[in-house]
């Protein structure tokens, strides 16, 4: 029964951490990256479609994303789904391919990314210990329910702790390999 508590709390912090993982791929570091694009929405005949679905995305250089559509009749589309995204980058054409220059970051900008990537990963945080906090509400019910001992519950609050601990670290860890990548000139 506890670990069946602690497996739903592993569960749900993991997917917290994959959460962070996913939005910090899609952040501007002054590097090109497919996952700047990744989650881009390109309305395609009425329908909104996934870009890597349309298109072909790459990275040949370091400051450059190259977008090939498969069907040329796209093009105008997602150039405008780039310029409406919050990328704040211009899609070039050449009728054949789309290419995205990613501009090097200003110091102003790379501090304000940083901020970004605080509030994300306090939000991390806060998902996680929400996740244990669940656990330890079921721990509690259970042992309310005469389902485990008092000592039970106290075991499991403490691995509870020790795991929310784990992801804390994990997210910490995540959050200063981001931030050196941001600041990295």
């Amino acid at each position: 029964m506890i670990d069946e508590i602690l497996d739903e709390s592993k569960a749900a912090m993991e997917s917290s951490l994959k959460a962070l993982q996913h939005e910090l791929t899609s952040m501007r570091t002054g590097r090109a990256s497919t996952g700047l694009v990744n989650k881009l929405m390109v309305e395609y005949y009425g329908v909104p479609t996934a870009l890597q679905e349309l298109a072909l995305v790459s990275v040949p250089e370091a400051q450059l994303i190259t977008i090939r559509p498969y069907d040329a009749s796209a093009i105008k589309a997602i150039e405008r789904a780039i310029l409406q995204s919050d990328l704040g980058l211009n899609p070039n054409n050449d009728g054949k391919i789309i290419r995205l220059q990613i501009p090097r970051l200003t110091e102003e900008r790379r501090r304000d990314l940083t901020k970004g990537v605080h509030k994300r990963v306090e939000e991390s945080r806060i998902s996680i210990r929400n996740a244990r906090r669940d656990g330890v509400d079921n721990l509690r019910s259970f042992e309310k329910e005469k389902a485990i001992t008092e000592d039970d519950m106290h075991t499991g609050q403490k691995k509870l702790q020790k795991l929310t601990d784990d992801y804390i670290k994990k997210v910490d860890d995540i959050s200063a390999a981001k931030e050196k990548e941001i600041m990295e000139v």
